[in-house]
């Protein structure tokens, strides 16, 4: 089930990189904030680029270095204790940034992405992952929770949404890059279906795996099924 919650972004990612002039160097320079244990910083470090992974946790990046000594590429990963506000002094621009699943749980989503903006050469990408908010609905009404569903509805940034209680729905997101000076191509949805089909059953029938991946695949780029999806995805650019 891993893969197919993050298969279809880490296919927006890859042909980000393969795209033409996505880096000046044989290798990319990534930032990876909340990041964790490296499960995006790992294969990009083995695909040759440089991964600094931003993240508050000790244990996290613990197990990233384990990770990625593993993988025999701790030349390439360096882990950073903190966040987005008290990044480390970089040696030059990022090519590409990652930031999944972390506008959530921060105060000022907008002071974060003004700071990732500050970090990016002019050609460079933002992977932006966040969790959508109609879909915390949905999920909730189909659970039977209905009083929560509705308490959502009336209070989007209440104590039910995501850890924070912090959802976004595609429009905010819009407003948001474009306040930061970000141009976002389409928001994608990710995990249209994954979380909702009972992990059991994926692991238990042959095949089935790979095709709910194919089935995200499929829709990830189709805009009527955002309102399903779990998370919503952005790759931006500096305007300009």
């Amino acid at each position: 089930m891993g893969a197919t919650r993050t298969g279809v972004v880490w296919a927006a990612v890859h042909r980000a990189l393969e795209s033409p002039g996505a880096f000046y160097e044989q290798r990319a320079s990534i930032v990876d904030i909340g990041g964790g244990t490296g499960g995006f910083a790992v294969p990009l470090a083995e695909l040759g680029h440089r991964v600094l992974v931003v993240d508050p946790n000790p244990d996290a990046l613990a197990a990233l270095a384990r990770r990625a000594a593993d993988a025999g590429v701790t030349d390439l990963v360096t882990g950073f204790q903190g966040d987005v506000g008290d990044m480390p002094p970089l040696d030059e621009e990022c090519d590409l940034v990652l930031c999944h699943e972390v506008l959530e749980v921060l105060n000022d989503p907008a002071a974060a992405l003004h700071t990732i903006a500050s970090i990016l050469r002019p050609t460079g990408t933002l992977s932006l992952l966040v969790a959508g908010f109609h879909a915390a609905v949905v999920a909730r009404a189909m659970a039977g929770h209905f009083h929560q569903a509705l308490a959502l509805l009336e209070d989007p940034h209440g104590g039910t949404g995501s850890r924070s209680g912090r959802r976004f729905t595609p429009e905010e997101i819009t407003a948001l890059l474009a306040d930061a000076g970000l141009v976002p191509d389409a928001i994608c949805g990710a995990r249209v279906f994954a979380d909702l089909v009972p992990g059991g059953l994926v692991d238990s029938e042959p095949g089935a795996a790979q095709a709910l991946l194919e089935l995200e695949r499929a829709v990830f780029e189709r805009p009527e099924y955002l309102a399903l999806a779990t998370h919503l995805h952005v790759l931006a650019h500096p305007a300009p």
